[in-house]
């Protein structure tokens, strides 16, 4: 999957900060000051790319340390976010996710106007430990699927989950779900035309160096944690997950 982005110009009518009257203030945080009433004005809009630590030192007077630290503060005040070999971007706004019997990531992105689209990460097989087997309902020690997967909104990361499935049922669904990017369709290859959600339940924490480092998120960005079992059409336990939500770039609302 691709999607464009668009690269706003950099800002040629803002003088450099030595000439802005600003004696005694750090150069990096007039430098956020700047970009940050930009992005309020909408020159900067959600999701766009910021221009290249290169124009925007060029742009302010500065070096590029200099402009680097100042996007490292925007960053962690959830208003850009950095993708390695990519660049630097702003966040767009925040995905409507509901949450109720049917909770679908790819309808929540597509009723927004955005791709959705679920990477595998990594997967393996092993004996399910007491947590997993009970959220299953199947015995300890009885062999499970495990699936570490990326979820991203026009390849914006939103969040990024391990799900847990019996096996030998869904044995190969890692290798479906790598191929259509989507759980729904990978059930559907699998027997499982829908499936509707048990249980629910929600905390949050600090993300951890796993959740920032595929979630594009600098120390500090509070995650939401989402454990969930979802049930097939007969009634039985088909999945258990947990999945870490960026907290800024959804708005949960569980469905009565």
């Amino acid at each position: 999957m691709d999607s464009s982005v668009t690269t706003q110009p950099a800002d040629t009518d803002s003088p450099p900060l030595r000439q802005q009257g600003t004696k005694g203030v750090a150069a990096w945080r007039l430098i956020v000051d700047n970009i940050e009433a930009d992005i309020g004005r909408g020159r900067f809009g959600p999701a766009s790319q910021l221009p290249t630590e290169a124009a925007l030192a060029e742009r302010f007077g500065v070096n590029r340390h200099t402009v680097r630290r100042a996007l490292g503060e925007l960053a962690a005040r959830g208003l850009v976010r950095t993708t390695q070999g990519r660049g630097t971007f702003v966040e767009a706004s925040p995905l409507a996710y509901p949450i109720g019997t049917r909770t679908r990531f790819s309808e929540a992105a597509s009723r927004a106007g955005r791709e959705a689209w679920g990477e595998l990460i990594a997967s393996s097989q092993h004996p399910a430990n007491p947590s997993v087997a009970a959220a299953l309902g199947i015995a300890e020690g009885a062999p499970v699927l495990e699936m570490l997967t990326l979820h991203k909104a026009d390849n914006t990361p939103i969040s990024m989950a391990r799900t847990f499935v019996p096996l030998p049922r869904f044995a190969g669904l890692d290798d479906t779900y790598r191929r259509t990017g989507s759980l729904t369709r990978a059930y559907a290859a699998h027997g499982v035309p829908d499936f509707t959600r048990l249980s629910t339940r929600i905390t949050a924490r600090i993300a951890g160096p796993e959740e920032a480092r595929w979630l594009d998120l600098v120390p500090g960005r509070v995650v939401l944690v989402i454990d969930s079992v979802n049930l097939d059409p007969h009634g039985q336990r088909i999945q258990a997950a947990r999945a870490h939500f960026v907290a800024d770039r959804v708005e949960l609302s569980i469905d009565a």
